[in-house]
Order: structure tokens, then C-alpha cells, then sequence
């Protein structure tokens, strides 16, 4: 029989809490459960109105890996929906709004990625990002260098960006921003990779290719189109271990120097959400966001 959980007054089914999704460690998904809720007070807040895409991962990172972005079937009923427009016309798409939609969505065994904009709002970004994608032999550390020169170019502008690991190979750099369509998000985003490219040529590559890719750093801006979706602050990966999307002080991005440097994995998140707190908190506080130039 599935286990029954009642959280936060909604009946939620929890299922086979013993199943191994992580080989590699032995990590199962009953702690990949306790994983979620233990953070789910930082997690929460990124993922609020913001329509969620599920990677599905039901067999560990090892077995089918899907993309789930209408709402599954079997959604509880106070689980909440709303339609998102698309290219293609609206759809519906769950957001997850409380502890009980967590557990619930965490159960399909899942990474979350979300939109630069939230429900109310699906024309305006109130995110921007950057996404540091190392290509071989380039690691992680690559791309420190990468978010530092870029943590100074958007300060120029105003723009204050906070950075996370990937929770893969590379590094994530975030911005608040205010009264901006996604259009012209990435319209500046773009500029600013172009500008990255030409100050860092041996480092820096601001087109997809995969050829001009080897050794460089990708500076992903095209995820702050209006369709496409980043992981949220906190969300395990589909990877060989249960790493992390996980937020970090540029403290230690200066410090960087070596790829196993910045690897976080789910029982390192804890400890640090009571050292230093929600590190991206400030993205929460619309009173900090920035207009761009």
C-alpha cells in the first residue's frame, strides 16, 4: 500500500519511500522527500506563481528522464493550476504554492524549473539569467571567472547579481529586474554575452555551437525568453549523485579554483541554509530590483 502523509491538513500519498534513485550514494527516494521538505522553506519562495515544469526522473538519473509541463494526470484537486500562454496556445500548468503541493509534486521524483516571470505577469521578466555552461576541458571554475567579470558589467548598469551552481557542470547568475518585457530581457542579455565574448575571447562563447563550445565558457542568455524555463534555487538534479542547484556567496566564487570546489550535494544544504540563510533572498524583494538601461 502507498503511505498516506497528511500535510499541512492535505492527504498526500507518498510512494516507495525505499526505492534507490542515486546508485552511486544509495540515495532513496524517501530521503530525496526529506530532502524537499527540509528546505522547503527556501525553495518555497522561488517557486511561488511561477508555473513549474517538471523534469521526471521516476527511476533515477539513470532511467527515463522526461519533461512534464501541462499538468499531470492524477493531480489532486487542491493542488493549484493555472493557464499559461503559449506558443502554440494556452495550456495549463501546475504552481507550487504550499508544503503539501511540494511533497506532492516531489513524490513524481522531480527537478523544478521555472519561468523568468511569475502568473500574474507573463509578459513582464522579473528575473534575469545567465547561464554558465562550461564546455570540456573548461570546468566550473571557468566559469567564476566568467560570473565575476560579469557581476561587474551588470553593476555598471545597476543590476546586482547573486549566483547559484548549476547543480551540473556550471553556474547560474541572477538578477531582479522590473518594468521589462522577456523580449528585451534577453534582448540585454544577449549584449551582454556579445560584450563578455569580445573581453574574454579565450574564455567566452555567446553562440550555442556546439564546435566553438571546447574549452570556453558558454554564456547561455536564452533562457530569459518568455517560453523557456531555468532550475529553481535548491532543486536536486538528474545526475549521478544528488547535487544541487544550490546558492553560493562570491566569496566563494572568487575562490574557486578547482571543479569539485563548488559540488553541493542534498545533506550540504541544510547546514548551509543555517549559515548564511537564503542566499537569493534578495531576488524575493521587489524593492531591489533594478530597471534596465
Amino acid at each position: 500500500m502507498t503511505p498516506i502523509t497528511e500535510v499541512e491538513g492535505r492527504r498526500v500519498a507518498l510512494s516507495n519511500l525505499e526505492k534507490v534513485l542515486y546508485p552511486e550514494t544509495g540515495f532513496t527516494k524517501g530521503e530525496l522527500l526529506h530532502y524537499y521538505a527540509t528546505v522547503a522553506g527556501a525553495l518555497l519562495p522561488h517557486l511561488r506563481d511561477r508555473p513549474v515544469s517538471f523534469l521526471r526522473y521516476p527511476d533515477g538519473p539513470d532511467g527515463q528522464v522526461f519533461f512534464t509541463k501541462n499538468v499531470p494526470p492524477g493531480t489532486p484537486e487542491w493542488v493549484t493550476t493555472a493557464r499559461v500562454p503559449r506558443s502554440a496556445g494556452a495550456a495549463r500548468m501546475v504552481l507550487v504554492q504550499d508544503l503539501a503541493s511540494l511533497m506532492w509534486a516531489a513524490n513524481l521524483v522531480t527537478e523544478f524549473h521555472t519561468h523568468q516571470w511569475v502568473i500574474g505577469a507573463p509578459e513582464q521578466a522579473d528575473r534575469l539569467v545567465f547561464d554558465l555552461d562550461p564546455g570540456a576541458p573548461a570546468t566550473v571554475a571557468h566559469c567564476c571567472e566568467v560570473a565575476l567579470w560579469l557581476r561587474e558589467r551588470l553593476a555598471v548598469d545597476g543590476v546586482e547579481a547573486y549566483a547559484k551552481t548549476s547543480g551540473s557542470k556550471g553556474l547560474h547568475l541572477l538578477a531582479a529586474v522590473r518594468g521589462v518585457s522577456s523580449d528585451r530581457a534577453s534582448e540585454y542579455a544577449k549584449g551582454l554575452a556579445v560584450e563578455a565574448e569580445r573581453a574574454l575571447p579565450r574564455l567566452v562563447v555567446h553562440r550555442m555551437t556546439r564546435s566553438l563550445r571546447p574549452g570556453k565558457v558558454f554564456v547561455d542568455w536564452s533562457q530569459n525568453a518568455g517560453r523557456k524555463t531555468t532550475a529553481v534555487p535548491y532543486t536536486l538534479r538528474a545526475r549521478a549523485e544528488p547535487t544541487v542547484s544550490a546558492p553560493v556567496t562570491w566569496a566563494e566564487v572568487e575562490e574557486c579554483r578547482a571543479p569539485g570546489t563548488l559540488v553541493f550535494r542534498a545533506g550540504d544544504i541544510a547546514p548551509r541554509l543555517s549559515d548564511f540563510g537564503d542566499l537569493l533572498a534578495p531576488l524575493l524583494d521587489e524593492g531591489r530590483a533594478s530597471a534596465l538601461p
